[in-house]
C-alpha cells in the first residue's frame, strides 16, 4: 500500500475521556473521517491488537493523495508505541508524519504548525520522539490555553466549557482544512494558512 503519509490523532480511549482537552487530536481525527466517508473515500484496517484504530484514506479533492489516519489507543504517553510500528510496516517516513494534539502553551481559539523542536511536555509527543528516535516530525498544535491555578493534568483531562464548545465545530473545520492544504501544498502554504486563524472577536454590548 502506497501511502502519502501518516496523520495521527491524539487523545486517550474510553468515554471518561471524551470531549476532554487531552482528546483535541482525536476529535480533529474524528471530523477528518467523516469527511473522507462522506465523500466514499475511507476504509478502516483490520489489526491493531487494541493499540490503535487505523482508516485508509483518500482525501478529498486533486493532490489530496492517500492518508493513513490513525487514532492511537494506547493511552496519550504510549502513543508512539502505536504511531511507530505504523509507520515501519507501511514505509511512511518519519517526515511524513504529521501528529495533532492539544497544546497548552497556545491560547484557546488559535493553531499552530510546525517540525521537531521540543514538546512542551506533552506526554504524547515525548513518547513518539522517544520511540521513533527523532524529533522531526510535523505537528498541528491545537490551543486549549492554561488559566492560571489550574493543576495541569486536571486541566488537560477536564472536559471543554460551554463557551468553549460553541467555537469547537469552527476550530477543527479550520484545522481540517489547514491538514488538507499541508497535505495538498507542503507546510508553507498550510502554515500560512493555520497560524492565520483566530476565532473572531467578541463585540462589548452597548454600554460595556
Amino acid at each position: 500500500m502506497e501511502l502519502d503519509g501518516l496523520f495521527a490523532g491524539l487523545g486517550n480511549p474510553g468515554p471518561e475521556y471524551a470531549h476532554t482537552r487531552h482528546n483535541f487530536g482525536f476529535m480533529l481525527a474524528d471530523m477528518l473521517l467523516e469527511d473522507c466517508r462522506a465523500k466514499g473515500r475511507c476504509d478502516q484496517l483490520s489489526g491493531g491488537k487494541g493499540r490503535y484504530e487505523a482508516f485508509k484514506c483518500r482525501l478529498p479533492g486533486k493532490n489530496g493523495g492517500t492518508w493513513l489516519v490513525v487514532k492511537p489507543l494506547t493511552f496519550m504517553n504510549r502513543s508512539g508505541e502505536a504511531v511507530l510500528p505504523l509507520l515501519r510496516y507501511y514505509r511512511v517516513p518519519l517526515e511524513n508524519l504529521l501528529v495533532a494534539h492539544d497544546e497548552l502553551d497556545i491560547p484557546f481559539g488559535r493553531l499552530r504548525i510546525k517540525i521537531g523542536g521540543g514538546s512542551a511536555g506533552h506526554k504524547g509527543i515525548d513518547s513518539i520522539a522517544e520511540v521513533a528516535g527523532s524529533k522531526e516530525f510535523y505537528r498541528l498544535r491545537l490551543g486549549i490555553g492554561k488559566p492560571a491555578g489550574y493543576d495541569t493534568v486536571s486541566f488537560v483531562l477536564g472536559r471543554f466549557g460551554a463557551e468553549e464548545n460553541e467555537h469547537m465545530e469552527t476550530i477543527l473545520n479550520a484545522a481540517l482544512k489547514g491538514f488538507y492544504t499541508f497535505a495538498r501544498e507542503g507546510f508553507t502554504p498550510a502554515q500560512r494558512r493555520i497560524n492565520a486563524f483566530a476565532l473572531p472577536k467578541k463585540e462589548n454590548s452597548a454600554g460595556e
